[in-house]
């Protein structure tokens, strides 16, 4: 106990260290154990990014990152570059990564995000239901079974794999999906602290996209994916309800262009929008976050008039085995984001803020593309790439991705 008390007063966690002096021996145990598995010098760097003013980014390190529009694309070169895709897909060396570690939350779901209903024609369809459905057409289409592999979290990986087999996994072959989970990051409150739950639990929250490349690293999957002979994964989140996950022109023109990485974009709503934008950072393929974008770059249009960064990552990303090895070996940078989290007071109480009190810290998916000399882009369209569900109402919301996945699949309505 001592040693644990000289480890928190040397890294100022005050509470925390009245939180385990005012508490049962069980709890007392309990918060010990959890703090044994903490990177206090981590912990301690993580809170130094908490306030980084983005606005100052230097300008002059970015630059335009060029692209292919799909559907501008000469026909006789689209159709070669797809019969490139299709030959890979056809042999089964292709997979799909689905992204699902989060909660629905912002639309007050109870469940996992996949586990959400969402009101389509011709019927009521979850979101896993929508991404296996969509899976299997391309099977029938190709003649194969594409390996299936999801990236759930801790927090709601048993209630995501019970949803499969109540639900007898929607049809789709069981011995060709996979589930891997996600790692964990302490939450940190605005004076740098932990917090503990209800339950005296150190306070996490799932550790961003971007873990996604060590999961599939240190779960195994990505060894399962070459004793299966995969050459390469595409990546995408549970959440866009028109998602294409096989796309032979996008692989196809990533091969014919000898990249070992890929995404499609759409083009940006207009500068304010709240999404990534590609672009080159210090010579290297980036994304630019819309909360770290300064407004000078964000509004800077072309001779064409058109917005100069204005290719919108859309969490379609597309990655050799060999570039998921790669990223899997890095330490992807970690982002803030001030968030509401309710905790546990020193007195045992619990508060519930109304404002954000505490930081999340998330490493994404896009900061592996800066380890790649060049990578592919290619412009999809957003009414065919991209019905994100992202808040209970208004924009990015069920309303606005049942609109696009009925436009996309039954016409205009």
């Amino acid at each position: 106990m001592e040693s644990f008390k000289t480890i928190l007063k040397k890294y100022n966690q005050d509470d925390l260290l009245k939180t385990i002096e005012n508490c049962s021996e069980k709890n007392k145990a309990k918060i010990i154990s959890q703090i044994k598995e903490i990177d206090f010098d981590k912990i301690d760097k993580l809170y130094e990014i908490s306030n980084i003013n983005y606005s100052k980014l230097d300008t002059k390190i970015i630059e335009h990152l060029s692209f292919y529009d799909k559907y501008n694309m000469d026909f006789e070169f689209e159709e070669e570059v797809s019969s490139i895709g299709n030959k890979i897909i056809k042999n089964n060396q292709y997979a799909v990564v689905t992204m699902a570690g989060g909660q629905g939350t912002r639309l007050e779901h109870n469940g996992p995000k996949g586990t959400y209903l969402l009101n389509i024609k011709p019927k009521p369809k979850y979101l896993f239901e929508i991404i296996a459905d969509s899976l299997k057409e391309e099977n029938e289409k190709y003649g194969i079974t594409l390996n299936w592999y999801i990236m759930t979290s801790e927090e709601n990986n048993k209630e995501t794999t019970n949803f499969f087999q109540d639900n007898n996994y929607f049809g789709y072959p069981k011995q060709s999906i996979k589930f891997f989970i996600q790692g964990n990051m302490p939450l940190l409150n605005e004076e740098g602290k932990l917090i503990l739950d209800e339950n005296y639990n150190i306070k996490t929250a799932a550790d961003g996209n971007g873990c996604v490349f060590k999961s599939l690293k240190d779960s195994g999957m990505i060894d399962d994916m070459k004793a299966k002979k995969i050459k390469w994964v595409f990546i995408g989140a549970v959440d866009n309800a028109i998602l294409n996950m096989v796309d032979p022109v996008l692989l196809g023109l990533t091969v014919y262009q000898k990249n070992e990485v890929a995404s499609k974009s759409i083009v940006k709503a207009n500068p304010y929008e709240k999404v990534g934008i590609f672009c080159k950072k210090d010579g290297k393929p980036s994304v630019i976050e819309y909360s770290e974008m300064p407004l000078e770059l964000a509004e800077m249009k072309d001779e064409d008039g058109e917005l100069l960064y204005g290719e919108s990552h859309i969490m379609c990303n597309l990655f050799s085995i060999k570039a998921l090895e790669k990223i899997a070996k890095q330490n992807l940078p970690y982002h803030s984001a001030h968030k509401k989290a309710k905790y546990l007071d020193v007195n045992g109480n619990v508060v519930e803020p109304s404002v954000p009190n505490v930081y999340k810290y998330e490493a994404f998916i896009f900061d592996g593309f800066r380890y790649f000399d060049n990578i592919t882009i290619l412009r999809g369209k957003r009414e065919e790439d991209f019905a994100p569900i992202k808040n209970k109402h208004g924009v990015d919301s069920p309303e606005t991705a049942v609109k696009l996945y009925n436009n996309r699949y039954f016409g205009r309505i």
